[in-house]
């Protein structure tokens, strides 16, 4: 008789660890509290208006693709991808900018000429990450992170050295190059890891690689294009969902689940998977008797930063930008003390402002655009509606000054998304946006574990597990955690 499996949260994550365990045989249902799929990944639609609500880079295609291939599918049965050119664009300040060419020539003369030689170092640096990316992306990624002993394979012990584990991203960058300009550009794909460049381990300059030479990608549709690619694939193998379904509480029987508790009914499982946020599993759903971790070990953690998001429709098309846009105009610095070291509102904040329509006519009617704006903010910060608008005022003045548009009078529609809407939406502790800062102290095996230790039946999969945030993670934890339960069952 076929194993009857419960995953609880259709992200990534949980999207991707039902349709593998469908595909070997599992009946699973997905509890899904929210009223549509894709978790931080849902879409709304206004005003003729399509947003995506969450991810909106698109880096690692192969880990798309290959989670496609295992069920004999490629990208295109679903989505036509498009590579961005340029990739994104830089304002240092807003009087310049850059545009980050999707070529590597290209690249290399940007580098060469903003700093003599350092076309040379970035190629070697590039190489560098490559190895790190080839390495990490094909061992690390895949180990379920049980025990320091699964990396004491010798072959994986001497990458593990030339990995650079012990050492900051930060040091290994500026060791290579002097302008501030460059260090920044390299610098910035740590913000998707959730931590300081100082406390984030040099493995993660693979990151790099998948910025720079690997390119930025768009799904034309948007990103939730790829939540509807992975429940189709999902329903081919079986999966059953259901939307609007709380889970409250698991049902116990000496050292396994019986099932959860899901709007006052009992639903029966062999195994649970919880894609929902780790500590509300623990805190809510489990209880202190039969959580992993107390609420001390969740105080203690460093968490990657919430998000100040505003979803606009604009009347008009606007010049000066590109479809994603970084502003670094001011202190990367004392920003990111603002949200680690001493977490508090911050006065001169860096932002994102991401425009698909630029690539996608789709998400926006003809001659209007769609605009998204991104503002990282601490952890846990109260949520006061005036600083919302404050920080509204503050992008949009930039925004004018390098489109010489007068942008409020254009705007259509408008709606704000932060840390109080995380909680509400997906139990987020402390608001988080990204799950846990990528630490040294929080990396492999030092993350919180997939599974249950006082049920052997009940596993975690997501950002808040391994191998940790970002999108193509998230899809590899769902992968990582359905093989675990596959091999028990």
């Amino acid at each position: 008789m076929a194993k009857k499996t419960i995953v609880i949260g259709s992200g990534f994550s949980g999207l991707a660890t039902a349709a593998c365990l469908a595909q070997g045989g599992h009946t699973v249902t997905i509890l899904e509290k929210n009223s549509s799929p894709g978790g931080r990944a849902r879409q709304f639609k206004s005003e003729g208006f399509t947003f995506d609500m969450g991810p909106s880079w698109y880096w690692m295609p192969e880990v798309f693709e290959n989670f496609y291939a295992r069920f004999g599918k490629t990208t295109s049965d679903f989505y036509e991808l498009k590579r961005l050119s340029p990739s994104y664009k830089v304002f240092f300040d807003l009087e310049s900018s850059v545009d980050i060419p999707a070529n590597e020539a290209d690249l290399f003369a940007l580098f060469e000429k903003e700093e003599q030689g350092s076309s040379k170092k970035l190629k070697k640096f590039l190489a560098d990450a490559k190895y790190k990316y080839e390495v990490g992306m094909n061992e690390f990624v895949w180990k379920p992170s049980h025990s320091i002993l699964e990396y004491m394979d010798p072959r994986i012990a001497v990458s593990g050295l030339k990995l650079n584990m012990f050492s900051s991203i930060s040091s290994e960058i500026r060791k290579l190059f002097k302008s501030e300009r460059l260090i920044k550009l390299l610098e910035f794909p740590v913000l998707f890891l959730g931590a300081k460049p100082q406390k984030t381990p040099a493995l993660y300059s693979l990151m790099n690689y998948a910025d720079l030479s690997l390119g930025t990608w768009y799904p034309l549709g948007g990103m939730h294009e790829i939540v509807q690619a992975m429940l189709s694939i999902a329903k081919e193998q079986g999966v059953e969902i259901r939307y609007n379904a709380v889970v409250e509480g698991v049902k116990q029987e000496g050292n396994k689940t019986t099932g959860v508790v899901c709007k006052g009914e009992f639903i029966p499982a062999d195994y649970v998977v919880s894609s929902a946020d780790y500590e509300h599993t623990e805190r809510i759903i489990l209880g202190k008797d039969l959580a992993n971790y107390s609420p001390e070990y969740w105080d203690q953690r460093l968490m990657a930063p919430s998000s100040l998001l505003f979803y606009l429709g604009l009347d008009k098309k606007i010049p000066g930008l590109k479809h994603h846009n970084l502003f670094f105009d001011e202190s990367f610095e004392v920003h990111a003390e603002d949200i680690y070291d001493n977490p508090r509102y911050p006065d001169k904040p860096l932002f994102y402002a991401c425009i698909p329509s630029k690539t996608d006519n789709s998400v926006a009617p003809e001659g209007k655009e769609n605009m998204f704006l991104l503002l990282p903010l601490a952890a846990g910060l109260e949520d006061i509606p005036e600083k919302r608008e404050e920080y509204f005022e503050y992008m949009l003045n930039k925004l004018e000054i390098v489109s010489g548009e007068k942008l409020k009078k254009h705007i259509l529609y408008k709606r704000s998304y932060a840390m109080k809407d995380f909680v509400t939406d997906y139990n987020a502790f402390k608001g988080n946006a990204y799950g846990l800062a990528n630490t040294l102290m929080q990396t492999a095996f030092l993350k919180p574990k997939l599974k249950n230790k006082k049920l052997k039946n009940f596993y975690y999969t997501g950002q808040l597990t391994t191998p940790g945030p970002g999108v193509p993670p998230s899809l590899i934890s769902g992968q990582v955690v359905a093989k675990e339960i596959l091999k028990d069952s």
